[in-house]
């Protein structure tokens, strides 16, 4: 189906005739003779004279060119068949501590230690990727909670922006009752049935505004459901940290976690490593859809390059007109003189 989708674009169309009322005539610069006995010369050479064209036909021209313009500015556009999109009808927010304790090196990645936001972004990032049919959204929080990717269908973006977010961006507090104060204000006109936090945290809450349990009771009120999972190796677990005397996991508090988990209808987990964080994220991937109105789009084909082109050729074929016709008419007019 054809269709223009800026049709008021044509509004546009007496433009340069209101131009040139209001604006004063150019002056060429050339000089003009009237010549009263133009008839006798004509006789006297055997020729007649060029005659301009009427200012209709010279004007042509460019009002064909300025038609072409306005509709190509129009966006022309063919319409394809309206196609399904997949909804599955989840809106998951997820908020990411990104503290400074999330820099410690006591998780493992084939092998090889590396930082508690580091295998997050690499468990997640797969986690996002595979929401098929979501809405995804990513809050990052420390001292304070930012909203780094609204709820959206382009979920490549949101496991870009996690990947690019490093440790103490948003402080080197936790506000665990900030992020989710924050996710009910963007949650809470969602359908009731798809309201999903999953809340990720290594420490306790140490800053911010908000209560942790006073938030997920307001959440609770606006029924969105909280899953919360605490990252990192256990106290006694041997690694590079344990060498400089730090007790890991000794900050995480459980016993909030859970109480904003129960408070919401959400579940608590404990992730130590890898393995059980991957295990967590196919557990959410088992959460019930709520049904919702399908969504429809259509593929549309821009067509404005035909009538830009078009104008284009006819201001190229003016140009050239205009710089060689005087100058095959001077040749004309020597090959007769000889």
């Amino acid at each position: 189906m054809f269709e223009l989708a800026w049709p008021w674009v044509f509004l546009l169309l007496p433009l340069p005739w209101l131009l040139r009322w209001a604006l004063p005539a150019a002056d060429s610069g050339d000089s003009a003779l009237k010549v009263s006995f133009l008839g006798e010369l004509e006789t006297l050479v055997s020729r007649r004279a060029a005659v301009a064209l009427p200012a209709w036909r010279q004007q042509l021209p460019f009002l064909v060119i300025w038609l072409l313009l306005l509709f190509a500015a129009a966006r022309p556009q063919w319409l394809g068949e309206p196609l399904p999109l997949p909804v599955s009808g989840r809106d998951l927010l997820l908020a990411v501590d990104v503290s400074g304790s999330m820099d410690y090196p006591d998780m493992r990645w084939n092998g090889d230690e590396i930082s508690r936001l580091e295998l997050v972004k690499h468990l997640l990032g797969d986690f996002i990727t595979e929401r098929r049919g979501d809405r995804v959204g990513l809050i990052l929080f420390g001292s304070k909670a930012y909203l780094q990717a609204p709820l959206t269908f382009d979920r490549q973006t949101v496991r870009i922006w996690l990947e690019e977010a490093v440790v103490g961006i948003a402080g080197s507090n936790t506000a665990i009752g900030d992020a989710i104060g924050l996710a009910v204000k963007r949650l809470r006109d969602r359908p009731a049935e798809s309201r999903v936090l999953v809340l990720i945290t290594d420490g306790a809450n140490n800053g911010g505004e908000i209560e942790p349990l006073l938030a997920a009771r307001l959440a609770a009120e606006e029924k969105i459901k909280i899953h919360t999972i605490g990252i990192g190796a256990d106290a006694g677990s041997e690694s590079v940290l344990q060498r400089f005397g730090f007790s890991a996991g000794a900050e995480l508090d459980e016993t909030t976690l859970r109480g904003i988990a129960d408070q919401t209808g959400g579940k608590y987990f404990r992730a130590r490593s890898s393995g059980e964080l991957e295990a967590i994220g196919a557990m959410l991937d088992e959460l019930e859809p709520a049904a919702q109105q399908p969504t429809q789009a259509r593929i549309a084909d821009a067509l404005y390059v035909w009538p830009l082109s078009a104008a284009f050729l006819i201001s190229l074929l003016l140009v050239a007109n205009n710089l060689w016709h005087p100058r095959l008419q001077r040749l004309a007019s020597r090959g007769e003189r000889r």
